[in-house]
């Protein structure tokens, strides 16, 4: 039986290593490193198995929007399952359980760039139908799940993550 609770600082190395396996390269290992020592994890949750092993991770982090800026919006990502354990529903249990953590810290919206098939499944839609966009210019791919009725009220143009996303050795 899979369980999901917060991380700690005793899960990081575990963390890393997952995100290693699950992406098959560094990338998102040091990001998720990056941004906890940066303390820009917002919310950072594991999926453990019954022996309290590590299997799966997501971390969702402070964005920023070009307008209307209220520092109450966070970015989905990465989210990790260990191989051995993925097309399990770990990294969806991982994704709903982020979602609903980031009502506890008064997000009015959640941000994500990824598959528009798989994250309309969570409420996500399309940002651009908000007026808003990334930097990467991610078109459909870069949605947007508005937590409350006025969720994206006055947010308007570019949403950036936090600065360790486009840190040199990425």
């Amino acid at each position: 039986m899979t369980e999901v609770r917060a991380a700690t600082a005793a899960d990081l190395d575990a963390i890393v290593a997952i995100h290693r396996a699950a992406f098959g390269r560094d990338a998102e290992a040091t990001l998720v490193r990056k941004l906890v020592d940066a303390g820009r994890a917002t919310v950072s949750l594991v999926a453990v198995d019954d022996e309290d092993t590590v299997i799966g991770h997501v971390l969702l982090s402070p964005v920023t929007i070009e307008e209307g800026d209220d520092g109450k919006s966070l970015g989905l990502a990465p989210v990790a399952v260990h191989p051995e354990h993925q097309r399990q529903g770990i990294g969806h249990a991982l994704i709903e359980e982020g979602i609903g953590a980031c009502f506890v810290q008064d997000a009015r919206a959640v941000f994500v760039l990824g598959s528009p098939a798989y994250y309309t499944k969570f409420g996500f839609g399309k940002a651009s139908a908000h007026g808003l966009h990334d930097a990467s210019e991610g078109g459909n791919a870069f949605q947007v799940l508005p937590l409350t009725i006025e969720g994206l009220t006055g947010y308007r143009g570019r949403v950036d993550y936090a600065p360790e996303f486009t840190a040199g050795d990425l």
